[in-house]
């Protein structure tokens, strides 16, 4: 099923990220983690790609497992910076072979030797731009894409990012997912702008559950994402408690999806960092919102 079809059904739904594993010797624990998330029936289920395609062969086993034995729509992430253009076309012929319909087209996380030189001009990719427009001339994918309500690390200023984004839409993205917030406020402004822009397809705000302390120092580094007073004062009382912290995590997050869905919002992505109990409690919390149709 194509994730459209989900994301315009009117009723509330919740989907989950996970990631594959970074080695063989990892794999049957992460495919079973993967399966206790899909177990509990969410939307979709997406599964990342690792900076430099070094997960690609585990990123479309664990996302056709999910789809052909649990029936769960999956979403396989495909970055491109780090590969050429064969290896690129290569991998979209894997994903057809193996019934994948739903791709998240990312430029991805460079590698430490490109972030260390100044020298692109061997890049057979500079923007997720490129893969939209390659996706959409070899296959007929359901394409997703990555937003980012509070400017992308890259750009010089919102508004340029948001020109950016509207050409990778233009080019062929039929949803938007957002990197994780946590201050609604925040995606309801980007929101509005985009739609100003004219941007008017589907928009999935990210949410990760914080559920330990030193979470919240690797989000920061990762996304940049704003940490609002109400959640700096969560971790500043229940951090040196993990029990503590990690109910009180699932709680905030827990009530900024309701938000969402309380302001219009019909569908919520969010990041499991491979938790099934974490996921599993979100879905458990919002149990009867989710049982509606709107």
């Amino acid at each position: 099923m194509k994730l459209t079809q989900i994301l315009n059904q009117n009723r509330f739904s919740l989907s989950f990220e996970v990631f594959p594993p970074k080695t063989s010797t990892s794999y049957e624990s992460v495919k079973k983690a993967t399966e206790e998330i899909a177990a509990l029936h969410p939307a979709f289920v997406s599964v990342t790609y690792g900076a430099g395609g070094g997960t690609s062969q585990y990123t479309l086993q664990i996302a056709r497992n999910i789809k052909e034995s649990l029936g769960v729509p999956s979403l396989a992430h495909l970055t491109c910076v780090s590969s050429t253009k064969e290896t690129v076309r290569q991998r979209i012929a894997d994903m057809k072979a193996a019934g994948i319909e739903n791709v998240m087209a990312l430029r991805g996380d460079l590698t430490p030797e490109q972030a260390a030189s100044g020298d692109r001009s061997t890049w057979a990719y500079h923007h997720a731009v490129e893969l939209v427009r390659q996706l959409k001339a070899e296959a007929d994918f359901c394409i997703g894409g990555a937003c980012y309500p509070e400017v992308h690390p890259e750009s010089a200023n919102q508004v340029e990012d948001i020109k950016y984004l509207k050409e990778k839409v233009d080019a062929g993205c039929d949803f938007l997912t957002t990197q994780m917030v946590f201050d609604n406020n925040l995606f309801y402004s980007f929101l509005y702008k985009i739609r100003e822009a004219g941007i008017t397809v589907p928009v999935v705000p990210g949410i990760m559950p914080i559920t330990n302390a030193k979470q919240v120092e690797r989000a920061i580094k990762l996304s940049g994402s704003f940490m609002p007073h109400r959640f700096k004062s969560l971790v500043d009382r229940f951090g040196d408690n993990p029990d503590t912290m990690k109910q009180a995590g699932i709680v905030y997050a827990t009530d900024q999806i309701i938000d969402l869905y309380a302001n219009g919002r019909k569908n919520v992505h969010v990041y499991s960092m491979n938790k099934p109990d974490v996921a599993a409690k979100i879905m458990d919390n919002l149990s009867s919102i989710l049982g509606k149709s709107l």
